[in-house]
């Protein structure tokens, strides 16, 4: 068989290979097929944003999965809450991508943005928090921007692991993710996502589901 040398070219002027950040390699160790799925609900954003001007991803990790929306859009910006996803991000970054550390809890960004996602975040902020951290990334959200929130269902809890049920404090079934964002939002668009496959089909045997939310409300509460 015939070499590309231009490929191996490349290859050896890299030097190294890429590294998987923390928590990405603690997810391929432990269940790699699981990675796959993590991949696919980032490259449902990347289709639901092409050709945006500026986006948000709030709680990021450490940012491994995140260039797969950076293919798509003019310019990403990453955050999260921990520095040591930060600190594993610079150490694998090989894009543009800017990494901020930011508390959406307790604080929105000045800078605004034309689309914010944020995927399995919203499982992890207990109910008494939940309004403040959704408001706050709406205040950093453009008047016409588009907001996607990705999160395990509720009815997918009996299959998780016990690991990931001590973490998730705050599952919600689609209607009661729709419920929940239409206090910020005129119009919510809901998917469903089983495995790789996103869907529209029965609600109840939804494994994971999007929210796609756009024509913020004047008046947030």
């Amino acid at each position: 068989m015939k070499k590309n040398t231009k490929i191996t070219n490349f290859l050896y002027k890299r030097k190294q290979s890429l590294k998987l950040g923390m928590r990405t390699s603690m997810a391929y160790e432990s269940d790699p097929v699981r990675l796959v799925f993590t991949l696919s609900r980032y490259k449902f954003v990347a289709k639901m944003f092409d050709g945006f001007d500026s986006v948000l991803e709030v709680g990021a990790g450490d940012g491994f999965k995140s260039p797969i929306v950076q293919q798509f859009c003019k310019k990403l910006t990453i955050s999260d809450i921990e520095t040591q996803n930060k600190d594993d991000f610079d150490q694998i970054n090989f894009t543009k991508t800017k990494f901020i550390i930011h508390d959406f809890i307790n604080y929105k960004l000045k800078k605004k943005f034309d689309g914010i996602y944020s995927l399995d975040v919203l499982e992890h902020i207990h109910k008494k928090d939940e309004k403040k951290f959704i408001k706050n990334i709406c205040n950093s959200l453009k008047k016409t921007g588009t907001l996607i929130i990705g999160m395990p269902t509720l009815e997918s809890q009996i299959y998780a692991s016990k690991w990931s049920k001590e973490g998730h404090v705050n599952c919600k079934t689609k209607k009661e993710l729709k419920n929940f964002l239409s206090s910020y939002f005129n119009n919510i668009y809901m998917f469903s996502m089983n495995d790789e496959m996103v869907h529209t089909g029965y609600d109840s045997m939804s494994h994971y589901i999007f929210a796609l939310a756009c024509n913020k409300k004047q008046k947030l509460k």
